[in-house]
């Protein structure tokens, strides 16, 4: 008979709360490590997540990703999230290029940004407001962080993949 065996991937481990990260983000700096921060909902994994996840990766030493909860999707999204909170967490600990992943449910990064510091804080193009801007910059910037985009080609998007998969 067989036994059922518990299994702790890597990957889970790198699930962490904001209080941790912010921890993990303390000790790379005080190594003289530079800490990315990028954050979204990832409800549809695709390529572009991917791409994007790696040039974030790609601009420091350590990456962390915050995740949006289920419930932020739901008021600003409007509509239920396609994957829980926490698995898509576990998808994007999955990647190489991240070295942390949390789960938050604050209406905007600006609190756990002004917590982690990042020298960097990663995002889309696409998410750019007026002036090129982000509503994180400000937050990110008053400790020194600057704001990098990915440029975003709108090839891939979870919108789409929805739209695509309602039409079958």
């Amino acid at each position: 008979m067989m036994r059922a065996m518990k299994f702790a991937s890597a990957s889970t481990a790198k699930i962490v709360s904001i209080a941790d990260a912010v921890r993990q983000a303390k000790k790379a700096r005080a190594q003289g490590k530079r800490i990315v921060t990028t954050n979204g909902c990832f409800d549809l994994l695709h390529v572009g997540h991917l791409k994007s996840l790696e040039f974030a990766k790609a601009q420091g030493d350590i990456l962390i990703v915050g995740v949006n909860a289920d419930a932020w999707i739901r008021k600003y999204k409007k509509r239920e999230s396609i994957v829980p909170a926490r698995e898509r967490a576990q998808m994007i600990a999955a990647f190489a290029s991240v070295d942390h992943v949390f789960i938050f449910t604050s209406a905007t990064p600006h609190a756990w940004l002004a917590r982690i510091k990042p020298h960097v804080h990663v995002k889309g193009t696409d998410r750019a407001i007026a002036g090129g801007r982000l509503i994180e910059s400000d937050v990110v910037e008053a400790h020194g962080g600057r704001v990098v985009f990915f440029p975003h080609t709108g090839k891939h998007s979870t919108r789409a993949m929805i739209q695509r998969a309602q039409k079958l």
